[in-house]
């Protein structure tokens, strides 16, 4: 396995984690599939959102799988009057990940970064690793602690 820049920083931050592939050839990439892939609760395999807000600009927001982001909740968090979702194709320039395997950990810059507070429910949560394929595995206050995250409600 290849080390993505997520798991160099969680390495080289000494967070404890660990790392789950799954098999990506059949094109199932979306959470509630990849939970199964990896056996893992829905509700603890979270999903790395970017956005940008009419005054804060770019924001990331990590949500459980099984749900969407409510803007306006997302809006309240950011501290902004609203917020949308960045265009598929701005995501790998912005922070060098590209859809399915965009992980909230070693983007390109550091975002003001806010976890769905339901994820402190969980002993450890799932995220993306940095690329199809590849999820790590960590406490969520370790994950809140590396990209400055806030939880809020956004669900």
């Amino acid at each position: 396995m290849t080390k993505t820049n997520a798991l160099r920083i969680l390495d080289t931050e000494g967070i404890p984690h660990s790392v789950r592939e799954y098999d990506a050839a059949d094109g199932k990439i979306d959470g509630l599939s990849v939970a199964e892939k990896i056996g893992r609760d829905p509700g603890c395999v979270f999903k790395t959102l970017v956005t940008t807000g009419k005054n804060t600009g770019i924001n990331v927001f990590v949500i459980p799988v099984e749900f969407e982001l409510d803007l306006k909740k997302a809006a309240v968090a950011a501290d902004d009057k609203s917020i949308e979702m960045i265009k598929a194709r701005d995501l790998e320039p912005l922070t060098g990940y590209i859809h399915g395997g965009c992980s909230p950990v070693g983007m390109k810059k550091t975002f003001p970064t806010f976890i769905e507070e339901t994820a402190e429910l969980c002993e450890a949560i799932n995220v993306s690793a940095g690329r199809i394929g590849l999820q790590m595995e960590l406490a969520p206050a370790d994950l809140a602690r590396i990209t400055g995250a806030v939880f809020r409600d956004l669900i």
